[in-house]
Protein backbone atom coordinates (compact mmCIF):
# COMPACT_ATOMS: atom_id res chain seq x y z
CA UNK A 1 0.00 0.00 0.00
CA UNK A 2 2.80 2.39 0.78
CA UNK A 3 4.19 1.73 -2.69
CA UNK A 4 0.93 3.06 -4.10
CA UNK A 5 1.26 6.16 -1.93
CA UNK A 6 4.71 6.85 -3.32
CA UNK A 7 3.45 6.28 -6.86
CA UNK A 8 0.60 8.77 -6.45
CA UNK A 9 2.94 11.31 -4.86
CA UNK A 10 5.32 11.04 -7.80
CA UNK A 11 2.40 11.45 -10.22
CA UNK A 12 1.28 14.52 -8.27
CA UNK A 13 4.75 16.06 -8.34
CA UNK A 14 5.16 15.51 -12.08
CA UNK A 15 1.65 16.82 -12.79
CA UNK A 16 2.27 19.85 -10.59
CA UNK A 17 5.53 20.66 -12.35
CA UNK A 18 3.85 20.36 -15.76
CA UNK A 19 0.94 22.58 -14.67
CA UNK A 20 -1.84 20.04 -14.38
CA UNK A 21 -3.30 21.26 -11.09
CA UNK A 22 -6.42 19.11 -11.12
CA UNK A 23 -4.55 15.87 -11.63
CA UNK A 24 -1.98 16.86 -9.00
CA UNK A 25 -4.69 17.64 -6.45
CA UNK A 26 -6.54 14.41 -7.12
CA UNK A 27 -3.33 12.37 -6.83
CA UNK A 28 -2.47 13.99 -3.51
CA UNK A 29 -5.93 13.22 -2.14
CA UNK A 30 -5.72 9.59 -3.26
CA UNK A 31 -2.26 9.29 -1.71
CA UNK A 32 -3.55 10.71 1.59
CA UNK A 33 -6.48 8.29 1.70
CA UNK A 34 -4.31 5.25 0.95
CA UNK A 35 -1.72 6.39 3.52
CA UNK A 36 -4.31 6.72 6.30
CA UNK A 37 -5.82 3.34 5.42
CA UNK A 38 -2.33 1.81 5.66
CA UNK A 39 -1.75 3.46 9.05
CA UNK A 40 -5.10 2.21 10.38
CA UNK A 41 -4.41 -1.33 9.16
CA UNK A 42 -0.97 -1.23 10.78
CA UNK A 43 -2.42 -0.10 14.11
CA UNK A 44 -5.12 -2.76 14.02
CA UNK A 45 -2.59 -5.49 13.28
CA UNK A 46 -0.28 -4.18 16.04
CA UNK A 47 -3.09 -4.22 18.60
CA UNK A 48 -4.15 -7.73 17.57
CA UNK A 49 -0.54 -8.91 17.74
CA UNK A 50 -0.11 -7.47 21.22
CA UNK A 51 -3.39 -8.90 22.47
CA UNK A 52 -2.51 -12.41 21.31
CA UNK A 53 0.76 -12.34 23.20
CA UNK A 54 3.74 -14.58 22.63
CA UNK A 55 3.38 -18.27 22.12
CA UNK A 56 5.67 -20.69 23.93
CA UNK A 57 7.57 -23.15 21.84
Amino acid sequence: MLGWVVTFLIIALIAGILGFGGIAGASIEIAKIIFFIAVVLFLVSAVIGLSRGRTRI
